[in-house]
């Protein structure tokens, strides 16, 4: 006799539990799917045409992500650890104008306008400087015993005032024309050739993750996902891939550039014109990147099992033998970094450096890790959850812009999708005990 008790598991739900695809996950993607769709429509109705789901939106939609996401996946780190950093903003804009004086008052001064080391050492001075100051802020807050809110509450403030101190409030441009290709534009792509470089290796990428998984699995004796599920997390990952580089291909350059660039070249163009593909944005290269490293370096390291113990129970992670002290450096001084590299994109990206860049990115940072599912209470947050969190922040506003909505409403939005994210968390949280 059968157990007619028992529910009936319908087909998506066995789908989610083979492949043992995180349910936050879905939800997020869910969430994004339903802001693009819903501001496409929108726009569709009342102006007549939608441009949010179009090749140039969206590829400006992932530049434009690229210096928030690469923040965020710090403040998962800092955000796990029980701890908050309110100066990544501030501490932005001076990295950006410390880059800013080196590139334009400094450096030519001693190697020559256009030396080619020029943008490397602003490069490296802007990340070395971010790493120290996020490094100087976590002594405090480790061995100062200073909570982490007031440290970079004052660091919000003491770097925006060094910012306008170091550049006497002046805009500081042009930076250097190798440095600006770092913030994206048509030379700051990589071209047809080159995303499909780059698809190709996602997809190996991907397939390779899944051999992996699947020897683990049998090394440390775990059941394996049916041949089936791990099928459909393949084609489902390699059809990203390669959507996501037609979708790049897809958007050509602006017809005054490709002239320009023909003529320079000696490039004849034909009567239909010239087809010339922007391909993956350096900063969005830069994004994966930095996306990859700190994945493995969650998940596949020492320093990755310590920042989860930590903010799982820090007294247990110290009695354990874990030096939270240090880590609590380690960790804010990785922020910091971060937060230099992310001052290399957005400052790239504007061509300057000016005293007002990163205001209010704190907010938006900590709202990306937030909405990706790092939890407040500590002990629970990924990677690639900051980075789709991220995603949705930028979409939000550039669906807003598109379709007239003015900055009031656009802060009522941002801070009401913080609160409600927090709120989604708590009840996660308690459903899961």
């Amino acid at each position: 006799m059968s157990d007619t008790s028992k529910p009936k598991e319908g087909p998506l739900a066995r789908l989610i539990r083979e492949t043992e695809v995180d349910t936050r996950l879905l939800g997020m993607l869910a969430a994004l799917a339903l802001i693009w769709v819903g501001f496409h429509v929108y726009g569709a109705v009342v102006n007549g045409f939608g441009a949010f789901l179009t090749p140039r939106n969206l590829w400006n939609l992932s530049v434009q992500t690229s210096s928030i996401a690469i923040m965020a996946t710090g403040m998962v780190l800092v955000i796990v650890t029980r701890h908050i950093d309110l100066s990544v903003g501030s501490m932005l804009g001076f990295c950006a104008i410390v880059m800013g004086v080196l590139q334009v008052n400094i450096l030519p001064q001693f190697l020559g306008l256009g030396h080619p080391m020029i943008w490397i050492i602003a490069v490296i001075v802007g990340v070395m400087v971010g790493g120290f100051i996020g490094a100087f802020q976590g002594a405090l807050i480790a061995y100062g015993k200073i909570p982490a809110f007031i440290v970079t509450l004052g660091g919000l403030l003491v770097w925006r005032g060094a910012a306008f101190l170091v550049a006497r409030g002046e805009t500081i441009s042009p930076v250097d024309s190798t440095f600006k290709l770092m913030g994206g534009g048509p030379f700051g792509a990589v071209g047809n050739t080159g995303s499909w470089i780059v698809g190709i290796l996602g997809c190996v990428g991907v397939l390779g993750l899944i051999a992996m998984a699947r020897r683990n699995r049998r090394i440390f004796h775990i059941r394996q996902r049916p041949a089936w599920a791990e099928a459909t997390l393949a084609v489902v990952g390699c059809g990203a891939v390669i959507g996501a580089t037609l979708l790049v291909n897809s958007y050509p350059w602006p017809k005054g550039i490709v002239r320009r660039y023909a003529a320079e070249n000696n490039i004849e163009v034909p009567a239909e014109g010239l087809f010339i593909s922007h391909g993956f944005a350096i900063p969005v290269l830069i994004t994966i990147g930095v996306a990859i490293f700190m994945t493995i370096l969650m998940s596949r390291t020492r320093f990755g099992r310590y920042v989860y113990a930590i903010g799982g129970n820090p007294e247990a992670a110290e009695l354990a033998g874990i030096n939270t002290r240090w880590m609590t450096v380690k960790i804010f001084g990785l922020m910091g970094m971060l937060t230099g590299l992310s001052a290399v994109v957005a400052s790239a990206r504007l061509g300057s450096a000016t005293n007002a860049l990163g205001t209010l990115d704190e907010l938006y940072v900590i709202a990306a890790a937030v909405i990706g599912g790092t939890s407040l209470a500590g002990g629970i947050g990924t990677i690639y959850g900051a980075i789709l969190g991220a995603l949705v922040m930028q979409s939000l506003q550039t669906g807003m812009v598109l379709i007239g909505f003015d900055a009031a409403i656009q802060q009522v939005v941002v801070g009401s999708v913080l609160v409600l994210a927090v709120w989604l968390d708590i009840l996660y949280r308690r459903n899961a005990k």
